[in-house]
């Protein structure tokens, strides 16, 4: 298993449909971040309560809103614009690898945040459920992040 998230995040990412996934729930307004933390959460055998999803989302919130959405919707505003001009595309790109280390800055806080959190518990409760915004709870995305999250920890767990 990977031992930190950021390792855990960017393995589950690279599998079949994660990606999409992620950008289908994020247009739900999920915390991508917070769910992938979700989904070490799982395989480490934390259970979710209360206390400890308050405590991410404390720890997201600001970030994602002051950090990480600034920089991806300057991304995405020159996404056009940038096809036909190269100094702006090379200035999107740099945009985009400081949204890409904000995300991974995130998932390091989230990480420092649960590190004593107690490991190796059975639990049938599934931090996606408490992570994801009400309108990603059914969605089919959410299901597909689910089952990755399983077919990644069994991969690792057969290492």
């Amino acid at each position: 298993m990977h031992t930190d998230l950021w390792n855990h995040a960017l393995a589950l990412y690279a599998r079949p449909g994660v990606e999409a996934a992620c950008l289908a729930l994020q247009e739900l307004g999920a915390d991508v971040c917070l769910l992938l933390c979700g989904t070490w959460l799982q395989a480490r055998g934390v259970p979710p309560d209360a206390q400890r999803r308050q405590a991410l989302h404390a720890l997201a919130g600001p970030w994602q809103l002051d950090v990480v959405a600034p920089l991806r919707t300057l991304r995405q505003q020159w996404r056009e614009q940038a096809q036909g001009d190269p100094q702006l595309n090379g200035l999107r790109a740099q945009v985009k690898r400081l949204e890409l280390q904000a995300e991974r800055t995130l998932l390091e806080r989230l990480e420092q945040l649960a590190q004593d959190w107690p490991t190796g518990l059975d639990t049938d409760e599934d931090w996606l459920a408490w992570l994801a915004p009400d309108q990603g709870r059914g969605h089919d995305a959410l299901h597909q992040l689910r089952v990755a999250a399983r077919g990644l920890q069994e991969a690792e767990e057969g290492d």
